[in-house]
């Protein structure tokens, strides 16, 4: 592991700060991102590889799972530096290589550089590079390629910067640079310089009721289109979800 990531990465979380890795070259075997962005043969062939896994002829359900293995190695390195430490790793696809194993799936990222530390700086700067250098392309690669729908792979992304960001609001007992972080990508519905900010979007909640104790459950943004792949279902969270369509929307908290 990164020494710099040591301390936020630990317990169960441990192997989430493995999947970025820092050294003089990167290994054998490894692509470069820029290649698998920009090379639609390259990233064909590995979604295809990924639907034998799946057993699925299903694409566009396949290039969200995929996204989403994807995205849970590049994002909690990435975004714990840049949100608890204010450090900026170099997130650039012509920077950064990626393994994978014989079905296609994520494994790790690697970098050949540390990249800088971003003090004092505000969450438009720091995220900046991950959003609209590396997260764009990666939506518009997998849009072009699988026709899975932008907005659904965006989704994916606020999910799995919610859960990171949830997480370091915990160890840190809620920092509020932290707090801030979280409402600048997931809440603010405009980025500087930019039209729209793409990770924004509105999660439904609804009222549960079992056995009397009354339960606030918050949905994802975005079905990731799991249902779709065979021997899979709707997820705990998900809007499409039957058991959630009948339930009471909860007001908004107070």
């Amino acid at each position: 592991m990164i020494a710099l990531l040591e301390p936020l990465f630990q317990g169960e979380w441990a192997p989430l700060g493995e999947t970025l890795d820092c050294a003089p070259r990167p290994p054998d075997g490894a692509v470069k991102v820029a290649d698998l962005l920009t090379q639609p043969e390259l990233l064909a062939d590995i979604l295809a590889r990924h639907a034998r896994r799946w057993r699925s002829t299903e694409m566009r359900a396949v290039a969200s799972a995929w996204s989403l293995s994807y995205l849970w190695a590049l994002l909690p390195p990435v975004v714990a530096a840049a949100s608890v430490l204010q450090h900026g790793f170099p997130v650039d696809p012509a920077r950064m290589w990626l393994s994978l194993d014989e079905d296609g799936e994520p494994l790790r990222f690697h970098i050949l550089d540390e990249g800088h530390p971003w003090p004092g700086t505000d969450a438009a700067t720091r995220f900046a590079p991950l959003v609209w250098t590396h997260l764009l392309p990666l939506v518009t690669a997998l849009n072009r390629q699988a026709r899975v729908p932008a907005k659904i792979l965006w989704g994916n992304a606020a999910r799995h910067i919610e859960s990171v960001l949830d997480e370091a609001l915990i160890l840190t007992g809620q920092a509020p640079h932290i707090a801030e972080d979280l409402a600048h990508l997931l809440h603010c519905p405009s980025w500087p310089g930019h039209a729209r900010n793409p990770l924004q979007g509105v999660q439904r909640q609804v009222i549960h009721i079992d056995k009397g104790q009354t339960e606030r459950i918050t949905l994802h943004q975005q079905c990731c289109l799991y249902y779709l792949l065979p021997d899979e279902g709707y997820c705990g969270a998900c809007p499409l979800a039957p058991q959630y369509r009948k339930l009471k929307d909860a007001a908004p908290p107070e």
